[in-house]
């Protein structure tokens, strides 16, 4: 489900209209995200610390009205949801881009994303399936504790996705902690969403 968003009276009207004239609307920063708590709670329930992040972060994408925005044919549009697809590597070190649909509970989430893990671990190629606009791009580095990132991007092709990494986990005195990228469309996120965001994502790191 989608809410198309009347521009004339939308008070991100002006902003829209000046980033998305940009060859690069695109802006990202890079923080770190404390898991001590995070680690050890996906630990006790059982579930990959891979499938509990990205669960955690979607929660977080969904919790903020701003993340949930996306440009389809020049006119901006409100998803209900938002999903993921995730960046799976096979065992041949290449990736395919997933499909992860987002579901509140942690158990159901976990099985769509063993389910979609092995399907990509039998396809080949970079795209397996078509996508959805209502997604977020999301990549893990496991083996780079990041300062900075950038993504590759075609200015011909429309995107408004954010796009989210996380980095190497490094545990250092008993605290465990990775680094986190996030790149969003200015024209419909601001810091200040950014920083919402972050701090939901910390919040239920921490639960």
């Amino acid at each position: 489900m989608k809410t198309k968003i009347n521009l004339e009276t939308w008070n991100r009207k002006d902003h829209f209209l000046f980033f998305k004239q940009m060859e690069e609307p695109f802006y990202g920063i890079t923080t770190t995200l404390d898991c001590t708590k995070g680690y050890e709670e996906a630990k006790q329930l059982g579930v990959s610390f891979f499938t509990y992040y990205l669960h955690k972060t979607l929660v977080a994408v969904n919790a903020v009205e701003n993340f949930k925005y996306r440009i389809e044919n020049d006119e901006v549009v409100l998803h209900e949801t938002i999903c993921a697809s995730a960046t799976i590597m096979r065992e041949d070190k290449t990736f395919g881009f997933s499909y992860m649909d987002f579901a509140e509970n942690l158990d159901e989430f976990a099985e769509i994303v063993t389910t979609e893990i092995d399907r990509i671990q039998h396809t080949t190629g970079i795209f397996t399936r078509t996508y959805p606009e209502n997604i977020i791009h999301f990549s893990a580095l496991p083996w780079i504790d990041f300062t900075s990132i950038s993504h590759s991007r075609s200015f011909t092709w429309p995107d408004s996705c954010p796009k989210i990494s996380i980095g190497k986990l490094t545990d250092e005195n008993g605290k465990k902690s990775m680094p986190i990228s996030v790149h969003v469309h200015h024209g419909l996120v601001d810091g200040y969403h950014v920083g919402l965001f972050l701090e939901k994502l910390q919040q239920l790191m921490n639960e």
